[in-house]
């Protein structure tokens, strides 16, 4: 129960970010109204931003418009999918046509066009929005076509600017990345993507990974469901908050577990970090317009400490020469600029702010802003001595371009009440401007491209953070704190309680207090704990998650080695494969076996020497499923490949591989069940009748190839399915989605 307190935090933390994130919730049902009812307007909100200047005056009335305007809908082409030039072949010479006299009707010059500034023709903008898409007859069949693309993983919808930030990450394929507050998931799988474009052929793995992070528990399961599709090994989702995700170091944390566990790495550090942190989120006016009615200033302002924390955080599990995104779908500067000027303000030297203006030359961007000011209840604030005392717990000091504080400005104990309530004098002082580089920031702004609102900032740590000393003493004095503090909100608590010190430097009363609370331990003031007597970590310390445990045992692992023809030396199965399940052994429960890469397998077993610091939700690819047929029972395997697994497995499987021509191929997806001699070739009915009974794999050949020939070389362009053989016939063992898009590919 040591962690009670923080924990409860962390859920204040979750409800506010849930109306903030990429998917903005819709209304509740009380709340429903049509959209011809919606107010599109705030006094407050358009007062807020003519003060802030956010843009020219003679640019409002366009920016305002735009914003009570539906936004469009944008979806991206999966680059690594089997069908990438294809669709995007179909989208450049069917649907750019067809669609164009529905977008001469609505007053639109084109109808569907390529994202300018994204790569390939890979992302695509539509001039109507996703109600128009849907509700629209004209436009069915483009509906229809996004829906079975988008079901089967070969396209994601996405809002146009939500894009960007990976693009500025400059990803390699080898790179460690962590994505802090990842749900719903679309920009994980743009960094899964990135990573797995230079895979030397199909089947290969890239030697990097991405750690996706929401602290969220049914977010996450949402960030799963959107990742699956990917088919990648790639990949750890987490469920940690992210201003407190672990800094696993088995160095310091010299438990039983660490000598256990021959780790090949001994600290997490990341070579690029996506903090795309909780925001206010009016940046999505255009797609959640209940946010018109519900906006205000305090928004913005609650938010603000969260942030700064979250991107310290991240600053933190940041390698050296490694590069951090901050980003957010909110215009306020507050969220924006003022985060950015704390961050560099507490880093020093050792951060920059990167100038990326040459890159993607073609989105249309505007500078940071290098001034700003501060609205509360109190009202309008230019500068932090403006700022009575009592309204303090609510306006910070880092809020302000220069996050200079006057002492002056302050009073004893003794100090008049009257004064402390004053508010800006008559005779304004002049407007504070940050001397720091802001204009290197990324403003997206919603008229310059018909888009979102949408903020970037890019970060390259040159050298280890600073210390931060007076972050350790608000770490040591957090048990001291008197009753006024309590009335803090829980953004500022967090801020006042979490160590943003670097990976190096951290005190040894620091490591000493994390290591206690990470194993459940009760800090009492003046008390320490010896690292060394860490408790060897127990499967399934998470409630509610069920522990990552290593399969080990031989007669599982060889069996499947053997049913399939799978060399180890080529896709080694030994240390690589890991279920949700304590009971391992070949008569235990394990119905699932997932398949991990060997940056995610470094990753699982230093989590394991460090105590499982790490909250794993998801890891890996699901890769065999355990078949609960009575064929199973006499059969040396009775585990089949998953859909999502066999693209990856296939280049090396050497068994329980059938070869079709076109004809049969078809007629084996059309009716799902054939029996061996209803096929058009009776030497592909005579060899699905010797191969063993179980699961195995139809591969599409083309008319020039014999049946019996000696096996195909996989490549991308190759086509195949799962089925399961039995005693005299084939069945299919994919969705009814999957068949039919598969139908139509082939139709083609």
């Amino acid at each position: 129960m040591g962690r009670g307190g923080r924990r409860h935090r962390g859920r204040s933390h979750r409800n506010q970010s849930e109306e903030s994130r990429e998917n903005v919730p819709k209304p509740l049902k009380s709340d429903a109204y049509s959209i011809q009812n919606r107010t599109w307007s705030n006094l407050e909100f358009e007062e807020y931003y003519k003060e802030q200047r956010i843009v020219k005056a003679e640019e409002w009335d366009s920016f305002i418009e735009i914003l009570r305007k539906p936004l469009p809908a944008a979806f991206r082409l999966n680059s690594n999918g089997q069908f990438c030039d294809e669709i995007r072949s179909i989208l450049e010479n069917d649907f750019v046509k067809s669609l164009q006299a529905e977008a001469v009707e609505s007053g639109e010059v084109e109808a569907i066009k390529p994202l300018p500034w994204y790569p390939n023709n890979l992302a695509w903008h539509s001039n109507f929005s996703r109600k128009e898409i849907r509700k629209n007859q004209t436009l069915e069949r483009f509906h229809e076509f996004l829906k079975l693309e988008t079901e089967v993983g070969n396209m994601t919808r996405q809002e146009a600017v939500s894009m960007v930030p990976p693009l500025f990450l400059d990803v390699h394929p080898d790179h460690f990345v962590l994505d802090m507050c990842a749900a719903p998931g679309s920009k994980t799988f743009q960094l899964l993507e990135i990573i797995h474009e230079s895979a030397a052929e199909p089947g290969s793995l890239p030697n990097g990974m991405v750690v996706a992070n929401d602290v969220d528990y049914k977010r996450s399961n949402l960030l799963v469901h959107q990742t699956k599709r990917t088919c990648t090994t790639n990949l750890i989702v987490t469920n940690n908050e992210g201003q407190h995700f672990p800094n696993c170091n088995s160095e310091r944390a010299l438990s039983i577990a660490s000598e256990k566990y021959h780790h090949p790495i001994d600290q997490l550090l990341f070579d690029r970090v996506l903090c795309d942190v909780p925001c206010s989120g009016d940046g999505t006016l255009r797609k959640a317009p209940d946010i018109w009615r519900r906006w205000n200033s305090g928004s913005g302002n609650g938010l603000h400490s969260l942030q700064v924390v979250l991107a310290m955080r991240g600053l933190s599990l940041l390698k050296v020469g490694g590069r951090m995104v901050y980003s957010t779908c909110s215009m306020n500067p507050i969220e924006n600029e003022a985060v950015v000027a704390e961050i560099l303000r507490r880093c020093g030297c050792s951060v920059e702010l990167v100038d990326v203006s040459d890159k993607l030359p073609e989105l249309i961007r505007r500078p940071g802003l290098k001034k700003w000011k501060v609205h509360d209840r109190g009202g309008w604030y230019r500068s932090y001595k403006d700022v009575p005392k009592l309204q303090r717990d609510g306006v910070l000091r880092s809020m302000f371009p220069s996050g200079k504080s006057d002492k002056d400005s302050t009073t004893t104990g003794g100090g008049s009440i009257s004064g402390e309530m004053a508010s800006i004098s008559s005779d304004e002082p002049a407007e504070e401007v940050c001397d720091l580089p802001l204009e290197r920031c990324v403003r997206i702004v919603p008229h310059d491209q018909n888009t979102g609102g949408f903020f970037i900032a890019v970060l390259h740590k040159v050298s280890p953070l600073p210390d931060l000393p007076e972050k350790l003493n608000q770490r040591r004095n957090m048990y001291t704190r008197g009753r006024n503090s309590s009335e803090k909100s829980s953004y500022e608590e967090v801020s006042d309680t979490v160590v943003t010190q670097p990976e190096d430097t951290i005190e040894e009363i620091v490591v000493k207090e994390a290591a206690a609370s990470d194993n459940g331990l009760k800090l009492e003031k003046g008390s320490t704990v010896e690292l060394a007597k860490e408790v060897a970590p127990v499967q399934g310390k998470w409630k509610g998650l069920d522990p990552v445990v290593f399969l080990r045992d031989e007669t599982v692992i060889n069996g499947i080695k053997r049913f399939y023809g799978i060399n180890d030396e080529s896709f080694p199965l030994n240390g690589h494969l890991v279920t949700r399940n304590s009971d391992t052994s070949s008569k235990g429960n394990v119905k699932r076996i997932y398949y991990v890469s060997r940056s995610v397998k470094d990753v699982l077993e230093l989590n394991l020497a460090v105590g499982q610091k790490i909250k794993v939700a998801s890891v890996g690819l699901k890769m065999f499923e355990k078949q609960s047929a009575r064929e199973c029972e006499g059969n040396s395997c009775s585990f089949r490949i998953t859909s999502e697994g066999l693209p990856v497995i296939l280049p090396y499987m050497t068994k329980q591989l059938l070869y079709a021509t076109m004809v049969d191929f078809k007629i084996l997806l059309q009716h799902k069940s054939i029996k061996f001699l209803d096929f058009v070739h009776p030497q592909f009915g005579q060899k699905a009748a010797e191969i063993a009974e179980g699961y195995c794999v139809v591969i599409l050949v083309d008319g020039t190839q014999k049946l019996g020939s000696e096996a195909v070389k996989v490549n991308s362009s190759t086509i195949a399915i799962g089925c399961w053989k039995g005693k005299a016939s084939l069945t299919v063992m994919v969705t009814t989605v999957d068949c039919d898009q598969l139908i139509q590919r082939l139709a083609c």
